[in-house]
């Protein structure tokens, strides 16, 4: 697998904060990403968390949005979904391997293997009403196209 640096991806980042599309197609999902996971860039994007991976690097690419609107369609997910990043430095095709619900404190989600990865998380469960106890976990694997 060809790994490379996402330097037009980070030019973007310091020139407006963009990461790019990212896009379940079965889904129907195509959202905004920006560098982010703050209150301000959650009310209008999905979210990359500052110090992962970005799309096409090895290591874990995380992304979070909120359940009520961009991500939403995550309830209906399902192992060999595809995820796709569109960036600056091109289109990095994902595949869904799992899914998962854990409670808030379980950070290791966000660690990285030494593959292309991606996680998307939103709060779970997908219905509730206030502040949601959990947390809906996809992880993806990069593949080659």
């Amino acid at each position: 697998m060809e790994h490379h640096i996402a330097e037009a991806t980070r030019a973007e980042i310091e020139r407006t904060g963009l990461i790019g599309r990212l896009e379940i197609p079965r889904l129907q999902l195509a959202v905004v990403a920006e560098e982010g996971d703050d209150r301000s860039t959650l009310r209008r994007a999905a979210g990359h968390v500052p110090g992962t991976s970005l799309p096409g690097e090895p290591g874990n690419v995380v992304v979070a949005a909120h359940r009520d609107t961009l991500f939403r369609p995550l309830q209906d997910i399902r192992p060999r979904d595809q995820v796709r990043f569109v960036t600056p430095d091109g289109a990095f095709e994902y595949e869904v391997v799992r899914i998962e619900i854990v409670k808030p404190s379980r950070t290791e989600v966000l660690a990285s293997g030494p593959e292309g990865e991606a996680t998307l998380i939103t709060c779970y469960p997908f219905g509730f009403v206030g502040p949601a106890p959990q947390r809906f976990v996809v992880r993806a694997a990069r593949i080659d196209r």
